[in-house]
């Protein structure tokens, strides 16, 4: 039986933070836990079906919702906004703040973790401070370095902030960021269609009032620089060389780039450093939630495989 209970943590400036665990029973000891850091404008709950198969394998799954997102941005009156300084970092820290609530629950368990999309950036920035924490990553719906764009970008969302106010939307900057990603897939359905090939799927998340939206010039100050030192050499080359790392994405998913390119730069930036343990796959047709895939079924088990091949490398199970 699972169980999927809701609970809140502080970070350290404060702010209460919603989360989500899915356990198999309280006494049970589990071989893995896997903490999840979901995209942006959606929410941890979205996670649900994915967490559930993770925890039927006995591997329990910890996420929660990041600042201006979901419950955490109902519970701030705050959505689409990270924080008034330094929000990239600040969820960051919500992070650690969840994997050392974890460590304490399950001492000595290993710890995997999950990032897709905006959650897949963070993960990297985790990895390259955190790394020595975990026993692996998953990159999921990550992209490539935005360069001189993301530095444009990231002066104009300091322009508007200044304009207009941190908290208030920016029709620009979501315009500039994500106005293309549809231009693939015409004729359009929905302004959508670029998240999966499910169209249920992504009916449920146009219907979905957590979701989308258009976010806020301080958010989009926050992320696009919080991109920028993401990519960083001096930074790429502080990720533990040892620490497994497994790339994911759709071939047709336009936050990776045509064909994947930009997942297979962020794999070659990986392999440039010395990383011992890194692999990618791109899935033929796949768009950008491969969650929410026709394909989810062999994605899933691609990821429990991955995690199963390296519990028992690491000596941690010897049968599934």
């Amino acid at each position: 039986m699972i169980e999927q209970s809701a609970f809140t943590f502080s970070s350290d400036d404060g702010v209460d933070l919603f989360a989500s665990k899915w356990i198999k029973g309280e006494q049970q000891k589990p071989r893995a836990l896997v903490q999840i850091a979901h995209g942006m404008a959606e929410y941890i709950m979205r996670y649900d079906s994915f967490a559930k198969e993770l925890a039927a394998q006995n591997i329990f799954v910890y996420g929660n919702d990041h600042r201006g997102h979901g419950e955490t941005a109902k519970l701030a009156n705050s959505y689409g906004y990270f924080s008034d300084e330094n929000g990239f970092e600040k969820v960051l820290q919500d992070m650690r703040t969840l994997t050392t609530i974890m460590e304490k629950e399950y001492p000595d368990v290993p710890i995997f973790l999950f990032g897709h999309s905006m959650g897949s950036f963070l993960s990297r920035r985790y990895i390259q401070l955190f790394g020595d924490k975990l026993s692996g990553v998953v990159l999921c719906g990550t992209g490539g370095n935005p360069g001189i764009i993301g530095k444009v970008g990231a002066m104009i969302a300091s322009r508007e902030k200044k304009r207009k106010g941190s908290t208030v939307p920016s029709p620009l900057l979501n315009k500039l960021t994500f106005g293309n990603f549809n231009k693939a897939f015409r004729p359009n359905r929905t302004e959508f269609d670029w998240l999966s090939r499910d169209e249920k799927q992504v009916d449920k998340y146009i219907e979905d009032s957590m979701c989308g939206g258009v976010f806020s010039s301080g958010f989009f100050f926050d992320f696009l620089n919080g991109l920028g030192t993401v990519h960083k050499k001096q930074n790429v080359s502080s990720v533990p060389l040892d620490l497994p790392i497994f790339l994911i994405s759709g071939s047709r998913d336009p936050v990776g780039g045509k064909s994947g390119k930009g997942v297979l730069q962020t794999f070659k930036s990986f392999k440039q450093i010395g990383s011992k343990d890194v692999r990618y796959k791109l899935y033929k047709e796949a768009r950008h939630e491969l969650l929410n895939e026709i394909n989810k079924d062999e994605v899933q088990m691609d990821i429990i495989n991955w995690i199963n091949d390296h519990l028992r490398s690491s000596g941690s199970i010897k049968t599934l």
